[in-house]
């Protein structure tokens, strides 16, 4: 189980690594974007729309490294100040009622949403828009896998540690409360 865990988290570690880039290209894009129309009077719809392409697989896809980082909001009053066994009790808790399900809901619900848009190939409103929103929709599914994935590796590392098969809890790659 333990390796499993590893592997989740390995997985979220270099996909967040890797789709990290998109924040200098996003800002480099809008750079240009707004260079070009004030300085030069030019636009370009698939290029702004690029932008918001690249936001959404940033934030989507980043979402399950964010949460191996300890990186999402969560109300750190009783948290911070809790024992090693309370916050992996809190944080199985959190994963089996909460993640996990909202994971499968969000699989679920956008299942046919996916579908319909990949059936027609559905691209931008726009003229000159990008062809490719059934790709954009489908990182709906990444961000739910991902997030889903990484609850699990949570829920594995608490469930070891509570029983007792791990000397100290850690949930993510930082330790708990620590924030960069």
């Amino acid at each position: 189980m333990r390796a499993f865990a590893t592997w989740i988290d390995r997985l979220n570690e270099g996909i967040g690594r890797a789709v990290a880039w998109l924040a200098l290209v996003m800002a480099l894009t809008q750079f240009a974007v707004v260079v070009a129309r004030y300085v030069f009077n030019l636009g370009n719809t698939a290029v702004q729309e690029s932008i918001w392409y690249m936001h959404g697989i940033l934030f989507m896809v980043g979402a399950g490294y964010t949460l191996l980082h300890n990186g999402h909001v969560r109300v750190d009053i009783l948290y911070r100040e809790a024992s090693d066994r309370r916050r992996a009790m809190v944080d199985l808790f959190g994963c089996m009622v909460f993640l996990l399900p909202v994971a499968g809901l969000t699989l679920y619900y956008s299942w046919s949403y996916v579908i319909d848009s990949w059936r027609v190939l559905e691209g931008s409103t726009e003229i000159a828009g990008l062809p490719g929103i059934f790709l954009l929709k489908t990182v709906i599914w990444a961000f739910a896998s991902l997030v889903g994935l990484q609850g699990v590796s949570m829920a594995l590392r608490a469930g070891l540690y509570l029983a007792g098969a791990s000397d100290g809890y850690r949930p993510g790659l930082r330790g708990e409360g620590e924030r960069s």
